[in-house]
């Protein structure tokens, strides 16, 4: 009998689908009833003057903006001018460690900026509801940060927002632009029918900001005392169990990303351990350490295509 297998992806390429001929289940509409954004094709001319306009639109209202560049010196320069242009923002690419990435967008999240400047770390796996522009700039360069799959997963982005819009900067309709809005264009009409029939009434996500990983390590968040308690209520006997226990929830945090979740779990072990009368492993480095700020930009005015490959 031939191995069977399932693939699961709200953007599955060309190799999943060919494998699984018709035998393709999908999942369009969302409970929330939120449609894909609406998405808005614009000229390159002047592209960085328009996105600053549309920052600031955003900014007025609350809410803020990603932006998706080709390389990390562009992401780098366009933040420099944008700053300059009195922009609150800042960059993110791979040179960015996670535990500090958490902390960016934590930031973003909680409006201490408007915008985050990015390459192909904002294309998948960041929830943002606050978010409600995603601009793409040289959308028209075709290649694998602007595939007809980067671009849907990029537009995602703002896809937890009522607001969401997407803005393409390209002086010409590639196949991946053209695919990317038909296949949007298609998942709104689904959801616009599916909230038609059943009297759904699009809304936001709500979703709490989790607590600043600093903070979690210095005992000063609200959820410290309940994962830290000074002494441990149960037996001797129940104390092995209830560390594999916690190792469990801290194997999933981490799996998950969720470091903020993860630290007090792994200092509680820590105590647990030494009501066992055990010698701890060693607590490694700290994870919870404050991070830094990305270093500043270039001061270059203007972002430039060049071939440095972008992350």
């Amino acid at each position: 009998m031939p191995q069977q297998k399932v693939y699961i992806s709200a953007t599955p390429a060309d190799l999943e689908r060919a494998r699984s001929g018709r035998n393709v289940a999908e999942l369009v509409v969302r409970p929330t009833g939120l449609v894909d954004p609406a998405i808005e094709v614009k000229p390159l001319t002047n592209q960085v003057d328009d996105l600053i306009g549309e920052i600031r639109k955003r900014a007025d209202r609350s809410e803020r903006v990603l932006v998706t560049t080709l390389t990390k010196v562009m992401a780098e320069e366009l933040t420099a001018y944008l700053a300059d242009a009195g922009i609150r923002v800042r960059y993110l690419h791979s040179e960015i460690t996670t535990l500090e990435r958490t902390e960016i967008i934590r930031e973003l999240r909680l409006g201490k900026f408007d915008a985050l400047v990015g390459i192909n770390l904002l294309r998948e796996g960041l929830d943002i509801p606050e978010c409600s522009l995603v601009a793409v700039l040289d959308a028209d360069k075709e290649g694998f940060l602007r595939s007809t799959t980067s671009l849907i997963q990029t537009c995602g982005r703002a896809a937890r927002n009522v607001n969401g819009t997407v803005i393409l900067y390209a002086d010409q309709q590639t196949a991946s632009i053209k695919a990317a809005l038909d296949e949007c264009d298609r998942r709104r009409r689904l959801q616009l029918e599916f909230n038609r029939v059943h009297g759904v009434t699009p809304t936001s996500i709500v979703k709490g900001v989790p607590a600043s990983m600093r903070a979690v390590v210095d005992g000063e968040s609200a959820g410290a005392d309940s994962l830290d308690p000074p002494r441990y209520a149960g037996t001797l006997v129940e104390l092995p169990i209830e560390i594999a226990r916690l190792r469990e929830r801290i194997a999933e945090a981490i799996a998950q990303e969720r470091y903020e979740d993860a630290i007090p779990l792994r200092d509680r072990v820590y105590e647990l351990e030494m009501l066992l009368d055990t010698d701890p492993p060693s607590r490694g480095p700290d994870p919870g350490g404050r991070p830094g700020r990305p270093r500043p930009a270039p001061t270059g005015r203007r972002s430039r295509s060049r071939s440095r490959r972008g992350a």
